[in-house]
């Protein structure tokens, strides 16, 4: 049985805080500017596009490292980690449908989290 590589781990974990941070910070300097030059002036705007952008090229390696059935639904739990960071950093209304929701999602990242990760092995050059 082979172990998911420790940078897979490691790029998993990337993965998701970029994300979350990322969407909280973008949603932050949207609602807080005025106008295209605001949102453009806005450190908070500006610091969520730059962590989707690290966002998506971690997720591209990490995809090149183990299979799209694992990786999406490991990492779905950025959608759980989203929803609390909007209500509670945010201060976003959250209702229990929604949390409702998040838990399933919570679920479901657990059932993944606990299959064998299927890796793709590394290519020596």
């Amino acid at each position: 049985m082979t172990r998911f590589p420790l940078r897979a781990r490691l790029l998993t974990v990337c993965v998701v805080l970029t994300n979350v941070a990322g969407n909280a910070l973008l949603s932050s300097g949207v609602k807080a500017a005025s106008g295209a030059f605001g949102l453009l002036m806005n450190p908070a705007f500006l610091a969520g596009v730059a962590l989707l952008a690290l966002w998506t090229v971690c997720r591209t390696a990490l995809m090149s490292w183990a299979d799209l059935s694992y990786v999406l639904p490991v990492t779905a739990i950025g959608y759980a980690l989203t929803t609390a960071a909007g209500a509670w950093l945010l201060q976003e209304h959250v209702t229990a449908m929604r949390w409702g929701a998040t838990a399933l999602i919570v679920a479901g990242t657990i059932l993944a989290g606990t299959t064998r990760p299927k890796t793709v092995p590394e290519q020596r050059l």
